[in-house]
């Protein structure tokens, strides 16, 4: 009697990716709570992009392997933290957006797919960058937004 195929009980990911070099591979089973550019001057260093896109996850998706190690950052407010082989932006977590992860777009398989739905810190924009959309524009963070797209996912 043929042996019954192996079937696994945790569904696939819905989102992949990996940092430049490969050492650092990610999985979500969620698709993000929201996607957002951020022009502020941190995420452009940290970047090094005149502007920065990130997919907001709750804390406890994505999954990184091998786990993400020691934070730092240059700033107060926030842990970031990179691939210790490429240096690659791996994920960020920031003290006034509680419980979401933030990883960069351009590290995800399904970037195309993932459409950023919010411009935050646009006053820092630096001026010749000009991104023609009519997605909402916040001067400052945008918490309440990207807090909102939180509580909107946890609610039945």
């Amino acid at each position: 009697m043929p042996a019954e195929p192996h079937q696994s009980q945790t569904p696939p990911p819905v989102i992949t990716g990996r940092c430049y070099c490969g050492a650092v591979r990610l999985s979500a089973r969620t698709l993000p709570q929201t996607v957002a550019y951020c022009h502020c001057r941190d995420c452009r260093r940290w970047t090094g992009a005149p502007v920065a896109a990130f997919a907001a996850f709750g804390e406890g998706d994505p999954d990184f392997s091998p786990p993400l190690g020691a934070t730092f950052s240059a700033a107060p407010g926030g842990d970031r933290w990179t691939c210790p082989q490429c240096g690659s932006p791996l994920a960020a977590r920031f003290d006034d957006l509680p419980g979401q992860v933030y990883v960069p777009l351009g590290l995800l398989d399904q970037a195309g797919s993932l459409p950023p739905r919010l411009h935050s810190h646009a006053e820092a924009r630096l001026p010749w960058l000009h991104i023609p959309d009519d997605i909402p524009r916040h001067g400052g963070s945008a918490g309440d937004s990207l807090t909102a797209a939180t509580d909107a996912e946890e609610k039945p």
